[in-house]
C-alpha cells in the first residue's frame, strides 16, 4: 500500500511499517524523504487502526544522516534547503512522539547523524549486532537536529552526549546497548523476526494505556511533581473507563487472558 518514493509504508494487522528505501544513497535524508516521513507520521497519528509503528530500512545501512550531496549542490541555497528539510523531519518527529501507538525502531546497520536521531526516537529500539552509531554532525561542521539534543542527554547523560557530539565517537551495537541507547541487540539475521514478534505483541496490547504512558513520559521532562501527579491521575482514570480498561480488569478478576481491541 506504499504511496511513496523514498520509503515504503505498509499496514498489516494493526502494525504500520515504515521502511527507509534509498539504499543506493545509504538511506540518507533528502527533502523528499523528510516530506514523506512527515506524511507517513501523519498517517500513523491519524489512523486509530494503527496500534504499533515500526521504522526500519532497506539495505545494509539504517540511515547515513542528511543527504550531504544535495546540501552541497544547493550551494548558497543550502541554508533554506536545510530549513525545509528540518521543518518536515521535525514535524514527523513530533507526531511520532505524540501518536497513540508505540514506536519500534529496528536498526539494521549504521545510524549516523539524523539516522542516529531517528533511532533514538523509538519507545523500543532493537539493533542488529553489526549496527554502528555516530552523531557525525560536527564532522561536516554542522550542529545536531532531529531532537537529538533533547533525547541524547536524557538517554546517556550530558558528559557522554557531549563526547558523542564533539568527537563523533562511533559506538558498536553492544556499546550502544551498554550506554542505554538501545533496548536489545540481536543477530542481523534475526532482526526482522524479533521486530515482527514485538510489534505483534504491542499491536495486540492496550493501545490507549500505551498512549497515556507515552504522553506521561514525554511531559515528565518539563512538568513539576504535582503537575505530573495530576496527569497520572487523569491518565489512569481515563484508561480504567476505556473498553480495554474494563476488559483488563475483568480478565484479571476472572483469571483469563485479556482480549484488547485498542479502544
Amino acid at each position: 500500500m506504499s504511496q511513496f518514493e523514498t520509503l515504503r509504508f505498509e499496514k498489516n494487522n494493526g502494525i504500520a511499517t515504515i521502511t527507509l528505501n534509498r539504499p543506493d544513497a545509504a538511506n540518507s535524508l533528502n527533502l523528499a524523504m523528510a516530506q514523506e516521513l512527515m506524511q507517513a507520521a501523519i498517517l500513523c497519528d491519524s489512523d486509530r487502526d494503527v496500534r504499533a509503528v515500526v521504522i526500519t530500512a532497506e539495505g545494509k545501512m539504517f540511515c547515513a544522516g542528511g543527504d550531504v550531496q544535495s546540501f552541497h549542490q544547493a550551494g548558497e541555497q543550502a541554508p533554506q534547503l536545510i530549513k525545509e528539510i528540518t521543518a518536515n523531519l521535525h514535524a514527523a518527529n513530533s507526531r511520532f512522539a505524540r501518536m497513540r501507538a508505540p514506536l519500534i525502531v529496528a536498526v539494521n546497520g549504521t545510524a549516523a547523524g539524523a539516522g542516529f536521531s531517528l533511532a533514538m526516537a523509538g519507545d523500543i529500539v532493537i539493533a542488529s549486532d553489526n549496527a554502528k552509531f555516530t552523531m557525525a554532525y560536527t564532522g561536516i561542521a554542522v550542529s545536531p537536529d532531529g531532537g537529538s539534543t533533547t533525547l541524547l542527554p536524557r538517554l546517556v547523560g550530558l558528559r557522554r552526549a557531549q563526547e558523542l557530539i564533539f568527537t563523533n565517537r562511533v559506538l558498536n551495537a553492544e556499546e550502544a546497548l551498554d550506554w542505554g541507547l538501545l533496548t536489545k541487540v540481536v543477530a542481523a539475521d534475526q532482526l526482522a523476526e524479533e521486530t515482527a514478534k514485538l510489534a505483534a505483541q504491542l499491536a495486540a496490547g492496550p493501545t490507549e494505556a500505551y498512549a497515556q504512558a507515552r504522553a506521561l513520559l514525554l511531559s515528565s521532562y518539563e512538568n513539576g511533581l504535582e503537575c505530573q501527579l495530576e496527569l497520572e491521575s487523569r491518565g489512569i482514570s481515563h484508561c480504567v473507563g476505556s473498553r480495554d480498561g474494563q476488559e483488563g480488569l475483568g480478565a484479571f478478576v476472572e483469571r483469563r487472558k485479556p482480549n484488547f481491541t485498542g479502544e
